[in-house]
């Protein structure tokens, strides 16, 4: 079943950047999804304009076959968003955030403290439950940013570079609980650079590079139909081909002074 299907997405910025050419995806129910691309290829954009943050110019996002729209309220309950640059109430402390976030998505307050309080201890938080966020590490907002994006319990989890500057520890719980949610039904789109990461844990992959998809598939499959398209080489790492598959970009003109 298809959760997510975005078609034809296009959006230009002001200073005359064209972020996304075209750009469409499909994402299905219970799966976890890498969207894999090189710094400015789109990914951010993407997902601001799925959160509601920034507008597009044209195409369509559908969700459960319905549109979305930015207003589209009943749409945004059913989703869970940890963004490149989360936003925080950071003078609450972890305990009174994810209680603010549970009870907003509609919990009743006594449903939103017990999810929120195994939240807690689920991501180690414990010592940290009565420090204002602004206090935190960076592994510890990441953290506060999943349990807040879980919470409600969606059924699609969007992920902006949820593990970069974080520690191989936090990474894991991370991991762990994208790996859990999928289990249960819920949805994840996750962009991230590390693409062992990627490979381990994603079902399947999509490939973006100046605003178009160049390539989705299952992650099993990502060898076969990358290599089909480049030579006979043997690439064996997702990120050799990537690199390969995206390389009139990555190419550089070497130093003169060198």
């Amino acid at each position: 079943m298809t959760i997510l299907s975005i078609s034809n997405l296009y959006k230009t910025y002001e200073n005359g950047h064209r972020a996304l050419d075209g750009l469409t995806l499909s994402i299905q129910k219970g799966t976890i999804t890498g969207f894999l691309g090189l710094n400015g290829a789109g990914k951010t954009t993407t997902i601001r304009i799925l959160a509601g943050l920034t507008g597009k110019d044209s195409g369509t996002i559908t969700l459960f076959g319905n549109e979305i729209s930015p207003g589209d309220v009943a749409s945004k309950k059913l989703l869970g968003f940890v963004l490149d640059e989360p936003l925080y109430f950071d003078w609450m402390t972890p305990e009174e955030y994810l209680l603010f976030v549970g009870v907003m998505y509609g919990l009743e307050r006594s449903e939103a403290r017990m999810r929120c309080e195994e939240l807690i201890e689920f991501f180690d938080l414990d010592e940290k439950v009565d420090d204002p966020i602004a206090t935190l590490s960076t592994g510890m907002k990441k953290k506060i940013s999943l349990a807040a994006a879980v919470i409600h319990k969606p059924e699609l989890v969007v992920l902006d570079e949820p593990l970069e500057g974080i520690d191989p520890l936090a990474a894991r719980s991370i991991k762990e609980t994208l790996k859990m949610t999928a289990r249960n039904g819920t949805t994840v789109f996750i962009t991230s650079h590390v693409l062992d990461t990627v490979e381990k844990l994603c079902d399947e992959v999509a490939v973006i590079h100046r605003g178009k998809v160049l390539l989705q598939c299952p992650t099993s499959e990502v060898h076969t139909k990358v290599q089909s398209t480049l030579d006979s080489a043997v690439r064996p790492t997702l990120e050799e081909l990537f690199v390969d598959l995206v390389s009139e970009h990555a190419a550089k003109r070497p130093l003169s002074w060198l």
